[in-house]
């Protein structure tokens, strides 16, 4: 199961700019957010990890700092990049079967970090994934429906216990040939805490960091009030919400069918691809939110939930004391995890809460 978000190419940027700017996983709500910014406050946007990103600098840093937080974004997308050729993910994709291939520690943390997802989610979350991506291709706006066969020989492919890591030497060796690492579903959330400790280093008392949805909040607001982030109603197009979460410095990362899809024969097929059967998801979700401290966390856990479902979910978060979870279904009901209620409040009076 993966969220290949993060890796787009970039002969459809213009495309992916219409669809980020149409649905937004999430809006960050200030209270005089029609006034003009202050005179210390300094923003950028730029299209970097396939999506467009925008760090927002309230109090605190300078344009220097955003330019090296740029810069890191590019680097690692310049390293883990399953879609770009010369990447150190293209490499070790090239040398599946063959041999081992020596990574950056960027890029060895992430897949590392992936698997151990894989084996906690008993596959639903497998960054080997690559194959039924790339055949379904959903984003580039060549998508369509592969053929069965085809999605057969590409699950054949996939399987996490088939990557091996030296952590030594800093090599990746995919055993079988035809395989492919696409760590689409959990390198922004590495990118947004690489960003954050950036923000730390410069000592940025406040900011917000959004690639492409997967929000950080950063530090503490001047005015002292906490922070509002506004999660995605996903059946809207238009960035309305359905509730708030309110915290301190936190992550909000969602997953949900509306991010990427197509229709073929008036059937919607969403990106959140099945490692089970090679087809989109389909457990009646609509979309699923995590809010943490820890944002390639809360990257891997939202596509994990969300292939696992409501059930299966809520039994792997135990394993993560701290970390909330919303998870919203097609009948519009609102299910949270224990101790969400504390952080969310439901707005939008088309979903009700669950008492499950």
């Amino acid at each position: 199961m993966f969220d290949d978000g993060c890796m787009m190419k970039h002969t459809s940027t213009e495309r992916n700019l219409q669809r980020v700017s149409a649905a937004l996983l999430t809006l960050i709500l200030f209270t005089a957010s029609t006034l003009p910014l202050a005179a210390e406050e300094l923003t950028r946007t730029d299209f970097v990890l396939g999506t467009v990103c925008t760090i927002r600098l309230l109090e605190g840093g300078t344009q220097a700092t955003l330019q090296e937080a740029f810069s890191r974004l590019q680097a690692i997308e310049q390293r883990m990049s399953a879609n770009r050729d010369g990447t150190e993910i293209a490499a070790v994709n090239e040398q599946a079967g063959k041999k081992p291939v020596k990574v950056s520690h960027d890029t060895f943390s992430v897949i590392s970090k992936a698997l151990e997802y894989a084996k906690l989610s008993g596959g639903a979350f497998d960054p080997s994934v690559g194959p039924l991506v790339k055949l379904w291709n959903i984003g580039s706006g060549n998508e369509k429906v592969p053929a069965r066969s085809a999605i057969t020989a590409a699950l054949n492919l996939i399987d996490w216990r088939k990557v091996e890591l030296d952590p030594q030497a800093k090599t990746v060796l995919l055993k079988q040939p035809g395989m492919r690492l696409d760590l689409g579903a959990i390198a922004k959330g590495y990118a947004a805490d690489e960003v954050a400790l950036i923000l730390e280093k410069h000592k940025v008392k406040a900011a917000v960091v959004d690639l492409g949805g997967n929000v950080l909040v950063f530090g503490a607001k001047k005015d002292k009030s906490p922070w509002r982030v506004g999660v995605q109603d996903p059946e809207s197009s238009r960035g309305e919400y359905l509730g708030i979460v309110t915290g301190t410095q936190m992550t909000v990362v969602t997953s949900g069918v509306y991010e990427r899809y197509f229709l073929e024969n008036g059937v919607r097929y969403h990106h959140i691809l099945s490692t089970a059967t090679g087809f989109p998801v389909e457990n009646g979700l609509l979309s699923v939110t995590i809010i943490a401290r820890s944002s390639i966390d809360a990257d891997a856990l939202s596509t994990s939930l969300f292939a696992l479902g409501i059930e299966k979910g809520m039994e792997l978060l135990r394993q993560f004391p701290g970390v909330h979870a919303i998870f919203i279904d097609e009948a519009h009901k609102v299910y949270l995890s224990p101790g969400a209620g504390k952080v969310f409040t439901l707005t939008n009076k088309k979903y009700t809460l669950s008492e499950k």
